[in-house]
């Protein structure tokens, strides 16, 4: 049974990568899983298949060497039915749920060949996703005073984007824009280019759909106004001091979404919780993974 399981929020103008994690379309992933099956195991595991009879049967079972929130089940369980689709899959624990040390989180049972070829594979996706989601909690759980929501970034492993995003919201984190395509971002480079930030804002306004939302980035309060004053949906606090955000969430009045972004960590995030913002986007959830320990063994 689960253990505290996450509840993962979504804020209705940004991109809902699940409306609820059961709802994950796992088929947008399995190109991931294909490529990730040719590169390690190629035409074949010379030496599970020159050791283990073909028609041999076996059961493994997957234990937590760690505390922390578990994400990447499906993953798991789509490389060994990939390799044998007869596999029994038997979980006790479900993606968001926290297990500490010693937890057994699955038993697999199948052909035994399949279960040491996807070892390594399953285990590779599901530490690197539980440690995200794990670290994602507890950002979650510092601010879990405030109305402030924890935001991923676009800093993921490309390719792996989905299954980063998804492990944040087995986390208890908030999906920012999966990519380029989804929400606006007028960052300094841009407003460079367009020669304002409201010269931006008006240039892009016309040419996207009105579904899509547009976030500006801003580093001072005269930017914050400008803005403000262009109709900006989402502004972005770059790099502010607490006591500057304080005043820019008070002069935006809610007047747009307000996201704080640069150097944030744990030691930091209540204070800057604290000021009013909606959000805290932070790189490091993915960019920076520490993986969970699990292991596999055989059960004798």
């Amino acid at each position: 049974m689960g253990k505290g399981k996450h509840e993962p929020h979504f804020s209705l103008f940004l991109f809902k990568l699940v409306e609820q994690m059961e709802n994950f379309d796992w088929k947008a992933v399995e190109p991931i899983i294909d490529l990730a099956l040719r590169e390690d195991v190629g035409n074949g595991d010379v030496t599970t298949d020159s050791l283990i009879p073909a028609e041999s049967r076996t059961k493994a079972s997957m234990t937590a060497k760690a505390d922390g929130v578990i994400a990447g089940l499906p993953v798991a369980e789509m490389i060994f039915s990939k390799l044998d689709p007869t596999v029994a899959f038997n979980t006790f624990v479900s993606d968001g749920d926290f297990v500490k040390k010693g937890d057994v989180i699955v038993e697999i049972e199948g052909s035994f060949r399949a279960l040491l070829t996807g070892e390594r594979l399953a285990l590779n996706f599901m530490q690197r996703m539980s440690g995200i989601a794990t670290e994602t909690s507890k950002y979650v759980e510092a601010v879990k005073e405030f109305k402030t929501e924890i935001l991923d970034t676009r800093k993921t492993v490309p390719g792996l984007r989905l299954l980063d995003k998804y492990a944040v919201a087995a986390g208890g984190g908030t999906n920012h824009r999966i990519g380029l395509y989804d929400m606006v971002m007028i960052k300094d480079n841009h407003i460079k280019v367009a020669g304002s930030i409201t010269k931006a804002v008006e240039d892009i306004r016309p040419k996207i759909d009105a579904s899509i939302k547009i976030e500006v980035e801003t580093t001072t309060l005269e930017e914050v106004q400008e803005a403000v004053e262009a109709g900006a949906d989402i502004i972005m606090l770059d790099n502010m001091s607490n006591e500057t955000m304080t005043e820019a969430v008070n002069f935006i009045d809610g007047r747009a979404k307000v996201e704080a972004s640069g150097n944030m960590n744990l030691e930091r995030l209540r204070g800057v919780a604290a000021t009013g913002v909606d959000f805290i986007s932070i790189g490091g959830l993915t960019h920076s993974v520490v993986a969970l320990d699990i292991s596999q063994n055989i059960v004798v």
